[in-house]
């Protein structure tokens, strides 16, 4: 039985290291739903796709910005009618602005838990709301959400939250055969990771595509035995 694969920030990073592990891998994921904000890393990442799609799989891009909350779910109710179900969902997208206490605008702090945050929520929550009924939802959080770091308060609170949202959503979800993992990945080389560590040489670092990886591990039938506490996954 197919299945449809919807992976949030999907453009760069993690999010699109995901969606091509999965792209090119011969396996029943053949519906892949991608969300992102319109850039050109997002359209050269939709054009490498198709060009490369040994498995005849199905590629839809969603443009959307995940901090608009009055956009989440409209696209949600066209992702249903358009694609039928949403079978793996990777919460992957990703805010930060890191400044020390003294000098953070309130208005990244609230796109920060806009996007990391609330936009996991609202998803999951329409979706249920429309009847969607999960395999697997995977929330990408970070061990900034573990130990917080000087500069990063917005992004190691936000990412804390996810973590505690997830470990209830796991709960609360198991009666339908919902697997809800979270992943804290460590320093990775992501454009996130250069706001937060600009000075970093990002190839002494964990890669994309070793999260990726690990999210592949966490969704197959091995998974069940590591999952059942947020896995952190660093150098």
């Amino acid at each position: 039985m197919s299945k449809t694969l919807m992976v949030t920030g999907a453009s760069k990073g993690i999010g699109l290291a995901t969606v091509e592990r999965f792209f090119q891998a011969d396996n029943d994921i053949t519906d892949f739903v991608l969300l992102a904000r319109a850039s050109d890393e997002f359209t050269e990442a939709e054009a490498e796709l198709r060009a490369n799609n040994p498995h005849g799989k199905t590629l839809t891009c969603y443009q959307i910005d995940l901090f608009d909350r009055d956009a989440i779910e409209p696209l949600m109710t066209e992702i249903m009618e358009r694609h039928g179900s949403v079978d793996l969902l990777v919460n992957n997208a990703g805010f930060t602005a890191p400044a020390p206490i003294h000098e953070i605008e309130f208005s990244d702090f609230e796109r920060t838990i806009g996007v990391n945050l609330y936009a996991p929520f609202i998803i999951v929550q329409k979706l249920l709301h429309l009847g969607n009924q999960f395999d697997y939802i995977v929330n990408v959080a970070s061990t900034a959400g573990i130990t917080g770091r000087s500069g990063w308060l917005t992004y190691s609170s936000s990412k804390a939250a996810l973590i505690a949202m997830s470990q209830v959503l796991k709960e609360e979800l198991a009666i339908y055969g919902t697997r809800v993992v979270t992943i804290s990945p460590g320093r990775c080389a992501t454009a996130l990771r250069r706001k937060l560590a600009p000075d970093e040489d990002p190839s002494t670092i964990m890669q994309p595509e070793d999260v990726a990886a690990a999210i592949d591990m966490l969704t197959s039938p091995v998974g069940r035995y590591v999952d059942s506490e947020n896995l952190v996954v660093r150098l």
